[in-house]
Formats: C-alpha cells, sequence, structure tokens
C-alpha cells in the first residue's frame, strides 16, 4: 500500500515516545516561559509607545460584533460536540479534544485575520494612520502595536473557550463511562488522584492549547504583513491559502513512493521549495497525539516556539519594508 510513514512527520516523531513520564521540571520551565511571555505582552502594552497603539488595537477587536459571534459560535459548537454521539467505537472523548482543539484554532485565526484587515487595511486606505504616525510614533511601533493588540484580542477570546472546554471535558469522561456503563470518575481533587481520568484528558490537551496559540501568532504576523498593501478580501484568501499549503506540504515532502515506483521529483522540489518560504504549520498539528493518547513533551512546545518566534520576527521585518515606503497622503 503506497501511504506516507506518519514516524517521519515531526509531530509524531516527537510524542511517539513520550508515553514515559516527563520529568516535573520541564513543565514548570515550560509554565514559567508561558507566564513570563504574557507577563511581558502586558508591560509592552502599558510601558511602550506602541503599547498604546496595541490596546486601542484590543479594544477596537474586542468591541467588534464579530469577536461576541465567534465567541457564541464557538461555545455553542463545544457544548454540541460534548453530548453529539460521534459513533467513533468509544473514541468520543478523542474526538471531543480534536474538534474542540480545531473549533478554538478557526475561531482564533478568523478573528485575528479579519482583525488584521480591519485595523491595519482600512486604517491606511481610510488615511487615519497618517494621524496615528503624524503623533511621536514611528511606522515599526505602529507595526508591531498592532501586530500585539491583535494577538491580545485572540488571546481574550481563546481563554474563556478554554476554560470552558476543560469544563466539558471533565464531564464528558464521566458521561461517557456512565453511558457505557462503566464505573463514573469521581470529582474533586482528591477522587481525581485515585481516579485520574478525568484530569487526564485535560492536561493531555493543554499543549495543544498552546500550539494553537503559536499558529495563530504566525498566520497573523502573515496577515499583518498582507494588510499593508492588500484589502481585506485578498488578505483572508491569501491567509487561507497560506494555511491549507502550510499544512500540506510538509506531507508532500515526507511523502515516500513504494518500490518500483517513480519518486515525483518535481512535486517534491517544489514542495521543499514552499515549505521553505512558507510556514510549516503542520508542526503546531496535534492530531496524531490526540489520536495515540501521547503527551506532547515540553521540548517539542520549545522547539515550535522558536520556529513560530523566528518566522513572525521575519513576517514582521517583511511588513517593515512594505511599509516603509507605503505612501499614506
Amino acid at each position: 500500500m503506497n501511504t506516507i510513514d506518519l514516524y517521519q512527520l515531526p509531530i509524531f516523531a516527537a510524542v511517539k515516545g513520550s508515553q514515559s513520564e516527563i520529568p516535573a521540571g520541564q513543565w514548570w520551565a515550560t509554565f514559567v516561559v508561558a507566564v513570563a511571555a504574557i507577563v511581558g505582552m502586558l508591560l509592552f502594552s502599558y510601558r511602550t509607545r506602541a503599547g498604546i497603539i496595541a490596546r486601542a488595537t484590543t479594544k477596537e477587536a474586542i468591541r467588534q460584533p464579530i469577536f461576541f459571534l465567534l465567541l457564541f459560535v464557538s461555545l455553542l459548537i463545544l457544548i454540541v460536540n460534548t453530548f453529539l454521539p460521534f459513533f467513533s467505537l468509544g473514541e468520543d472523548i478523542k474526538m471531543l479534544k480534536d474538534c474542540g482543539l480545531v473549533t478554538m484554532l478557526f475561531s482564533g485565526l478568523f478573528l485575528a485575520v479579519w482583525t488584521s484587515s480591519t485595523s491595519v487595511a482600512n486604517e491606511i486606505e481610510g488615511k487615519t494612520a497618517m494621524t496615528l504616525l503624524s503623533k511621536p510614533i514611528n511606522r515599526r511601533q505602529f507595526v508591531v502595536g498592532k501586530y500585539v493588540g491583535i494577538l491580545q484580542a485572540v488571546l481574550i477570546l481563546v481563554v474563556p473557550l478554554v476554560l470552558i472546554f476543560f469544563l466539558l471535558l471533565l464531564y464528558k469522561v464521566g458521561y461517557d463511562a456512565r453511558e457505557s456503563s462503566k464505573q463514573v470518575p469521581e470529582w474533586g481533587f482528591q477522587a481525581m488522584t485515585i481516579h485520574p481520568e478525568r484530569l487526564q484528558a485535560v492536561i493531555q490537551i493543554l499543549p495543544g492549547v498552546a500550539l494553537i496559540l503559536l499558529e495563530i501568532a504566525v498566520l497573523t504576523a502573515v496577515s499583518v504583513a498582507i494588510s499593508i498593501r492588500l484589502p481585506m478580501v485578498v488578505n483572508i484568501t491569501t491567509c487561507l491559502a497560506i494555511f491549507v499549503v502550510g499544512h500540506l506540504t510538509p506531507v508532500l515532502v515526507a511523502y515516500q513512493p513504494r518500490e518500483g515506483v517513480n519518486p515525483l521529483e518535481p512535486v517534491k522540489f517544489v514542495a521543499q521549495l514552499i515549505a521553505t518560504a512558507l510556514p510549516s504549520l503542520n508542526i503546531f498539528n496535534m492530531e496524531v497525539a490526540v489520536a495515540t493518547g501521547a503527551m506532547v513533551p515540553p521540548i517539542y512546545l520549545l522547539y515550535s516556539a522558536i520556529y513560530s518566534v523566528a518566522y513572525c520576527t521575519a513576517a514582521i521585518l517583511m511588513a517593515f519594508i512594505l511599509f516603509e515606503d507605503r505612501d499614506l497622503a
């Protein structure tokens, strides 16, 4: 059978041996890094000139009707999926995890792309950006402020979704056990240490939430760079294409033809070229980890964060170049 070697995909290579116990120190280090990132974002918003634009962008984003619409629709989808039978032969919890993570990913991405189009492109086209730049704020501070403000709005959207999703997962474990006539895990912290089924279901998706935020950060940086020159429709279409291609090219690169079949070298070359230029979004994919019940190790989150920061930096630098000679008059 002509198939793809899953072990060559980065996420599976990282989690296939992660069933063994991971040192607690690595999780504490991951937690400290996450808290430091949030604190750094807050300090940037309240201690820098670009932070003024970031706060204004965040307020503008959460006041949009699309923000509350995405929040309501996402919550509705999460609740419906909790009680909707997937007919997955006892794997309903895995299906709920996968659907919940995808729901939060698409909600955050849509808000980020929409806000970058309305907040960056419309301000430039409407000549309001010229008013901001007439104050002691330069063009680079404008771009960075917009980017950080959009990320803060996405974080405000995702946090309540994550908390509700945690509660739904805790309930779903007991619900499925009761429907299958099994022993229902008890509630309470002490009970979860004895019957950790509920807690394990929540802990496993924590790395997935981090990977979702990293992927959104990458596409937000790309969207901000595109918004400097192109309108909303082109921005949304381009980001959608990048999202699809970014998840597809690593699979094409890892494709191994069966014996006796000539490899499609042009296809592989083009896939490698695109994978080099465009973000490789498949490294933020957690589907294999959820399907196998594995835990994504902190070291994988570290490598993913480094890649995300590097690509976001490159995209923002490209936005600087595109905005440097942009006519605002």
